[in-house]
């Protein structure tokens, strides 16, 4: 058959070979998937383990880093979403309906418990609030359908009580889901984080942070060893249209070699600055699992046994310093950038007033305005330098 040039643009004559060894996998970007012939059409089914039907199912580039998640995280089945807070109302939208009981813990990642709150004003679902720190808070009732669980929490790093909680939860038969960013599946195993062999039933996980490692591309994932579970939250994934790039795909795939070197690089400066940080006479808390008077402490050294934390550390400076004088602290710093998110190579830090984040009393913390640092990958003496020099632009009132 003859073919008009502009035809052959389409259909080209000659194709090079597919596949060659390189160090990175090939790069597939696909909405439409050719299929060979009826039978490779209609021989199918989604719950293949790679239905490749169409470019929101996934190709070989997106299942390759849903792979490589899964066994990260000590799980068996990922799927991928557009963002860490997409993964958290994927599981939501998937396990949650109306009359459901959910139970968050008070130092929950914002924006889901803003999500919860939204689900149970517009579809009846009533979102209960538990105290990290204490097991016995957590009091599911028979409508009780799935439980939140960060390790550690968002802003004030507690390390709650995986055991406790998990092993409560499985008694009353409620679906267990761990926020995993902050371990990034590097910290401890969430399928198997005890003497006991517990595990969660699923973790969600901002790719944003660690796996992409470099503060550009936003990603999630949901993380899971049960083959039933998975394949609910790929009818939804599938029927919500959730689905991502698949050169962001590559390019999260391009960082994981590197993720554990960052981790424990990010670990060890940011070890380095707590030491520091609670010599500092402006700050009356300084908040990180590792040290031995933050809450939940013991339970971090029980699970992360090898000693590694994310690169985030929290203060609060003594009440006598106003948030004027916070903002100015947070301006006079030149390393440390204003902006959210972490895990990437540029240090942030950002600032909170707690009275506007719980609901439940926390006796654990002292008063005053928080700031967090997130630690890059600069070297951990330029950063204190830094946070020393802006400390010194403060009109300070007369501490001890």
């Amino acid at each position: 058959m003859k073919k008009n040039p502009q035809t052959e643009l389409i259909h080209a004559p000659r194709k090079a070979p597919q596949y060659i060894s390189t160090v990175q996998p090939p790069l597939f970007r696909a909405s439409t998937i050719i299929f060979e012939n009826t039978d490779a059409l209609f021989n199918r089914h989604w719950t293949d383990d790679y239905d490749y039907s169409y470019g929101t199912h996934g190709t070989p580039t997106t299942f390759t880093l849903a792979d490589s998640i899964a066994q990260i995280e000590g799980g068996e089945y990922c799927l991928l979403a557009p963002s860490g807070l997409s993964a958290i109302n994927l599981v939501n939208s998937c396990f949650l309906a109306h009359g459901d009981e959910v139970w968050v813990a008070d130092n929950i990642y914002g924006p889901n418990m803003e999500h919860l709150r939204n689900l149970e004003t517009r579809y009846g679902i009533s979102v209960k609030v538990y105290n990290a720190k204490d097991v016995d808070s957590f009091q599911p009732t028979d409508k009780a359908k799935l439980i939140w669980l960060e390790a550690a929490g968002s802003v004030t790093l507690e390390f709650p009580n995986l055991v406790g909680l998990v092993n409560k939860a499985k008694q009353a038969n409620v679906l267990t889901a761990l926020d995993n960013t902050w371990g990034a599946g590097l910290a401890f195993n969430a399928f198997d984080f005890s003497d006991q062999h517990l595990s969660v039933d699923l973790t969600v996980h901002a790719l944003t942070k660690y796996p992409s490692g470099g503060g550009d591309i936003l990603m999630g994932s949901v993380v899971t060893r049960d083959k039933t579970l998975h394949h609910k939250l790929f009818r939804m994934h599938a029927i919500q249209g959730i689905s991502i790039s698949g050169d962001d795909a590559a390019q999260v795939q391009r960082s994981l070699a590197s993720m554990q070197v960052r981790y424990q690089h990010q670990s060890q400066s940011t070890l380095k600055l707590l030491d520091w940080l609670k010599q500092q006479k402006e700050f009356v808390q300084v908040l990180h699992p590792a040290d031995e008077s933050s809450a939940g402490h013991d339970y971090w050294k029980e699970i992360c046994t090898t000693g590694q934390s994310a690169g985030l550390v929290s203060v609060i400076f003594k009440p006598e310093y106003t948030l004027a004088d916070i903002r100015k602290f947070c301006d006079a710093l030149e390393l440390f950038k204003l902006g959210f998110s972490w895990g990437g190579p540029v240090s942030l830090v950002m600032l909170y007033n707690l009275k506007d984040m719980r609901v439940l009393e926390h006796t654990h913390l002292q008063p005053g305005l928080l700031v967090r640092f997130c630690i890059g990958l600069e070297h951990p003496n330029d950063l204190i330098q830094d946070i020393e020099n802006a400390l010194k632009q403060l009109n300070t009132p007369q501490l001890e």
